[in-house]
C-alpha cells in the first residue's frame, strides 16, 4: 500500500462518514487528512522494510 492507496482509503472512509453524518464536505476533508497520514505511515513502513517497489535512491 502506498500514498495513493492510503489517500483512496481515507477518502472512501471520509465520504462514508460524511454521508452518515449528513455533512459531506466535512467527511471528505477529514478523509483526505486521515488518508494522507495513513498513506505516509504505510509508505515509510514499506521503505524501512525495503519493499516499496521503487529503485533505491542514490546517496550522491
Amino acid at each position: 500500500m502506498n500514498m495513493a492507496s492510503g489517500m483512496a482509503a481515507g477518502i472512501a472512509i471520509g465520504v462514508a462518514m460524511g454521508v452518515a453524518l449528513d455533512n459531506l464536505a466535512l467527511g471528505i476533508g477529514t478523509g483526505i487528512a486521515f488518508g494522507a497520514a495513513l498513506g505516509l505511515a504505510l509508505s515509510e513502513a514499506a521503505k524501512r522494510k525495503g519493499n516499496d517497489g521503487d529503485p533505491p535512491a542514490s546517496e550522491d
